[in-house]
């Protein structure tokens, strides 16, 4: 984006649906927003299902219910004094004109955009955004469909004729998600094994599975997990090993 400060563009993007593209976006943007100290912008195109702008909508009522997470949020919008994120909602064929847009207006340039995409390459918009990206993490499970799936997507979206409008510098990175603590790890490294081969590159740390990432807000009483308003506590991201993911994402990504 032409702005004096170079705002990253990155997603989390996947061709199978459920592996946790939209939970992993959230997640990033409101540790690195509230926690971390950066500035970011979420552009929503996951048409027609919206989930993250639903979801923003979801967590402003529950923090009005809840008495847990309306201390939480008092305290931190006092300390942190800034505004929550903003979430921009829209189709992918317009995704980057709209947060451009946004920056070049904005008071507050973000130093990351993040996009949520449709889980579908044939959606209108879909592969020229993804050409765009500074960087694209792609969450895959030890499931065989996933695997083969995310791999043969990974391969031949690297392989597409560069334009005048790709990102040539772009990176793409693997990473495992939804990990079961008791699958043998001779399955993780048999299909590492094959990622290796392919050339592709994948990340070290692992995140564990657990329930809390199918809960949000209005569901935790008394602890903070996947919010758009609010950052997941420290050492719940520590038991599924966000704390690591997050880590290395940030040298990746050099922020």
């Amino acid at each position: 984006m032409e702005t004096t400060k170079k705002t990253l563009k990155i997603s989390f993007s996947t061709q199978k649906g459920g592996v946790g593209k939209s939970t992993m976006t959230t997640l990033m943007a409101s540790i690195l927003h509230y926690r971390l100290g950066y500035n970011v912008l979420v552009v929503d195109c996951d048409f027609p299902q919206h989930s993250l702008t639903n979801m923003r909508e979801r967590d402003k009522s529950a923090i009005m219910q809840n008495e847990y997470h309306k201390k939480a949020a008092m305290k931190q919008f006092q300390s942190i004094n800034k505004k929550a994120y903003p979430i921009i909602r829209c189709k992918a064929e317009n995704a980057l004109a709209l947060a451009l847009d946004y920056t070049n207006q904005s008071s507050v340039v973000p130093d990351v955009v993040f996009f949520d995409l449709p889980g579908t390459a044939n959606t209108k918009g879909v592969l020229s955004t993804l050409k765009k990206m500074n960087f694209i993490f792609s969450p895959i499970t030890a499931d065989r469909l996933v695997l083969e799936s995310t791999l043969g997507f990974t391969k031949a979206f690297i392989g597409l004729p560069q334009t005048d409008d790709s990102n040539a510098e772009q990176q793409m990175w693997l990473f495992w998600n939804q990990v079961d603590g008791r699958e043998k790890t001779g399955l993780y490294d048999a299909f590492q094994s094959v990622i290796k081969e392919l050339n592709l590159s994948i990340m070290n740390t692992r995140i564990m599975d657990s329930k809390r990432f199918r809960k949000e807000t209005d569901d935790t009483g008394s602890y903070i997990f996947r919010s758009s308003l609010l950052p997941a506590e420290p050492q719940l991201l520590k038991a599924v090993k966000m704390d690591l993911f997050i880590e290395e994402f940030l040298k990746i990504v050099h922020l």
